[in-house]
């Protein structure tokens, strides 16, 4: 049985609730379907790619980082490419993240095999995680080409520019005039359009392979055009040779894949720091280590302190306290003994534990890993609409210069007049403008972000960002700052300072999360000895030792229940306040008495009232946590807040996420860890750069300060790149629809059509240059917490 939000399994801890039919793994999943129903995947926005053919048992899945995409044609033809290959079921390919999803079988082929059948005719596939090798190879091209091509423009001002308007070259050089010269343009001309043009050329080929025209083609076969005339007319003693315009053409296309390029790499590498965390062995009970994949239910694995869990299981020895952060979203470490289910992906902290592999042998980190995937793969880039509008385009600029051509010959004009004609529309209709309009828009806006301490890692946040309505806050290491750390100590009948140092002389000797922020806190150095050990105890939930004479508890409230030593009145308060706030109140007592409680939690941020209270003004605030309904009281209680989502798993925080874009734009805010579903399943996702680095490959904008000031500066940047995206397209299209009537016509000549386009595509860049208006804010002082636990403690 599987949950009815988020589909993970459900076994005997199944949840179910009145008026809501359906069955959850947990109270958080319950809730948010209460609020938000169910929802038609036909209507979502944000929709998960959906496969349900089944496969042999032999059947294995893998990603391979392809360098070398061009265009989202290029997904097609590689899908192509590996469904040829031996042992292949199916191949996802995804241009936005330079990705390609093999399922094959794993008994007629290996990776290496698979990866060698994508490879080729200038793409390079390697393994998830490996480097390709051809990160520099565009910016080399260009570097070539306008080498090039400013030698060849030098030899066109000087030697033929002149003549076509009936003067005497500028400079002569005798006998080398005439052939020799356009011999040497035709030669550099070749060097541009086969070296630097290479990736325009194979996108034409994969076009045609493919049969979708893009506008690759479209200007492959007007630089082809130019130049095969050109050459034509030089082998027949002519003069007029357009070997300007296809340099033209080839360096205003790549300089406009230079900047994709650019943009596109931010997001390359998707999912590669979240499969480092992923485990590949693991280690028996009796040591020996083998693969993951080799794991059969039963099997009981050793998991040693610092380690990550490597699948899902149960705890069958040991007793240790476990993260959860990165895969439930839980703030604070769970201690787990025998019998308690454990998630793959988790790290044990402080002991080493033995568990059973359990039913289904995968891991919860596996899962999130596959979600990321499906959620990104399904996305498209912002170069992707010039791709749709190509398959018209492109089409239908060829027909006219094909009809206008037979059209001139018919009504009797000659054979050049009508080859010209038809070269000049098209010329004058290469789309560079149109092509340029968005990279160098977005280049302008990464620049302007970039000045705010902000990455943007897709162009997909300037196409969705200014339309956000709900804004969506992970808790855990977002609204609060993601460290465990003493945030206050209430000792009514005694100095903080000192109940703060007696309880870590006695956590020093412990490993656990609490152990170490409490010893931090009181900077007392976290070691041992032996004999200082002599009397040390540690419970489940506590630890106990002698100081000065005096024996020591520091624990659970329950803990000081079970030692029969009584908790005063007065600290019931500062208990129920603590976990009312999601932190945990550490009691400290000695000699069968507590004297005091040291709050142990994870702190907001200075800086969340200010965003908050900003966004407010915007939009709806939401807030998902994976800690309980109890921990998250304070959230609900902040004006700025409209909702909040407790008790949510990152499966559940994606899927929650889903549905409310079913209706809305979402904004989704997180530090990329767990919540990584859940940003790249948004409209938007912005990732606080100071959290996981898996943010960047989740996140269409990443906060390298982590400061959360800068999430308002994201969605006004956004805003701003967007409206000059919408100037540069409009002025492309009005370029468009006056220049091709004038080519047809006959008004234009091949030369100043490519001055026409050069002078679009010039435009277009200035557009983008423009120093953008900014939005002023200023980084006012925020009173930070006093970092002396006493400042912090209540009044005694």
């Amino acid at each position: 049985m599987d949950c009815t939000l988020c589909d993970l399994p459900v076994e005997s801890h199944a949840v179910t609730g009145e008026s809501v039919d359906g069955t959850f793994c947990c109270r958080g999943c319950l809730e948010v379907y209460r609020q938000l129903g169910d929802v038609d995947p036909d209507q979502a926005k944000s929709t998960q790619h959906a496969d349900d053919e089944t496969y042999p048992d032999t059947a294995a899945s893998t990603y391979f980082s392809v360098d070398g995409m061009h265009c989202s044609t290029c997904e097609v033809y590689l899908e192509l490419a590996a469904d040829e290959a031996d042992g292949v079921y199916d191949a996802d390919a995804s241009y936005a993240a330079e990705t390609v999803k093999v399922v094959y079988d794993s008994d007629q082929a290996d990776s290496e095999e698979i990866a060698d059948a994508i490879s080729g005719f200038g793409y390079v596939a390697a393994s998830r995680g490996d480097d390709t090798e051809t990160g520099s190879d565009l910016q080399s091209r260009l570097l070539v080409g306008g080498i090039f091509g400013m030698m060849a423009m030098t030899w066109y001002g000087i030697f033929l520019y002149p003549t076509y308007f009936g003067f005497d070259p500028i400079v002569t050089l005798g006998t080398f005039d005439g052939a020799y010269l356009y011999g040497q343009l035709a030669v550099v001309t070749a060097v541009i359009l086969l070296y630097t043009g290479g990736p325009m050329l194979r996108g034409a080929y994969v076009s045609l392979r493919t049969r979708r025209p893009n506008v690759d083609l479209l200007v492959t076969v007007a630089a082809l055009a130019a130049y095969l005339y050109s050459t034509a007319r030089l082998l027949t003693g002519g003069s007029d040779l357009y070997y300007d315009v296809t340099i033209v053409v080839v360096l205003a296309v790549t300089i406009g894949n230079y900047y994709e390029d650019r943009i596109k790499r931010r997001a390359t590498g998707l999912l590669a720091d979240l499969t480092e965390l992923q485990v590949d062995t693991a280690r028996l009970e009796n040591g020996e280590t083998v693969s993951v994949e080799t794991l059969d239910p039963g099997d009981r694995l050793l998991v040693k302190p610092g380690e990550r869990i490597p699948v899902d299981g149960t705890v069958r020895e040991g007793r240790a306290a476990v993260d959860e952060a990165l895969v439930t979203g839980e703030s604070l470490p769970e201690t787990k003994t025998a019998g308690d289910a454990v998630e793959g992906g988790t790290v044990v902290t402080d002991r080493p534990l033995v568990v059973e592999v359990g039913a289904d042998a995968d891991s919860t980190l596996d899962r999130i890993v596959e979600m990321l995937w499906e959620i990104q793969a399904t996305r498209p880039g912002a170069q992707r609409v010039a791709d749709r509008l190509a398959t018209v385009f492109v089409p239908l600029v060829l027909s006219l210069a094909g009809l206008i051509t037979v059209a001139l010959l018919v009504t009797g004009s000659s054979l050049q007049a009508a080859v010209l004609t038809g070269l000049t529309v098209l010329i004058v209709s290469c789309p560079c403008a149109l092509g340029l309009a968005t990279p160098l828009a977005v280049a302008a806006g990464l620049q302007s972000a970039a000045n705010r301490g902000i990455v943007v890692a897709t162009p997909a946040l300037f196409e969705s960002a200014s339309d956000v309505d709900t804004v969506v806050f992970d808790k855990t290491g977002t609204v609060t700052d993601g460290r465990m750390s003493v945030t206050a100590v209430h000792a009514p009948e005694h100095s903080p300072e000192w109940v703060l140092e007696r309880a870590a002389r006695v956590e020093r000797f412990s490993d656990h999360p609490i152990a170490v922020s409490i010893t931090a806190a009181a900077s007392v150095e976290h070691a041992q000895t032996s004999d200082e050990m002599a009397d040390f105890e540690s419970f489940h939930d506590g630890v106990a030792g002698t100081v000065d004479g005096d024996r020591v508890l520091v624990g659970h409230p329950d803990r000081f229940s079970e030692a029969g030593w009584p908790v005063p009145e007065e600290l019931s308060d500062p208990i129920v306040a603590a976990r009312e706030q999601g932190s945990v109140p550490a009691v400290v007592g000695w000699n069968g008495t507590a004297t005091g409680v040291v709050v142990v939690g994870d702190s907001p941020r200075p800086e969340w009232d200010e965003v908050a209270s900003e966004l407010a003004d915007q939009m709806r605030i939401v807030v998902l946590t994976g800690d309980d309904s109890v921990a998250a009281g304070w959230l609900r209680d902040h004006p700025a807040v409209d909702e909040v989502f407790a008790g949510v798993p990152p499966d559940g925080k994606a899927e929650t996420v889903r549905r409310l874009a079913a209706t809305e734009t979402v904004a989704m805010v997180g530090d990329g860890s767990n919540d990584a579903p859940a940003l790249a399943a948004a409209d938007v996702g912005v990732a606080l750069g100071d959290g996981a680095k898996l943010a960047s490959d989740a996140g269409d904008a990443i906060i390298v300060d982590g400061n959360l000031r800068r999430v308002p500066d994201v969605f006004d940047i956004a805003t701003r790149t967007r409206r000059r995206i919408r100037q540069n397209l409009a002025w492309a299209f009005l370029y468009n629809g006056i220049a091709i009537p004038l080519a047809l016509t006959g008004v234009l000549n091949p030369l100043f059509a490519a001055l026409a386009m050069a002078t679009s595509s010039l435009f277009v860049v200035a557009n983008s240059a423009r120093t953008p208006e900014k939005r002023v804010t200023e980084d006012t002082t925020v009173d930070q917490p006093s970092q002396d636990p006493a400042a912090n403690a209540a009044p005694t």
